[in-house]
């Protein structure tokens, strides 16, 4: 399934940044971002409460 993304370069990353600034125009963005950065934020948080769960099952 990841096989068929491939690898991205510059220009890739810049056209997808320039589709996203298309999409949300440039006054959402901020938004955008701080809202993404949180979403990953949780999901780090959840990950690594989920291991540290795991560590202590493992250690039963």
């Amino acid at each position: 399934m990841f096989g068929l993304i491939g690898n991205f370069g510059p220009w890739e990353l810049l056209l997808i940044l320039a589709i996203v600034l298309i999409i949300v125009g440039p006054g959402k963005l901020p938004q955008v971002g701080q809202s993404v950065g949180k979403a990953l934020q949780n999901f780090k948080k959840a990950k690594e409460e989920d291991f540290e769960e795991l560590e202590e099952k493992k250690d039963k």
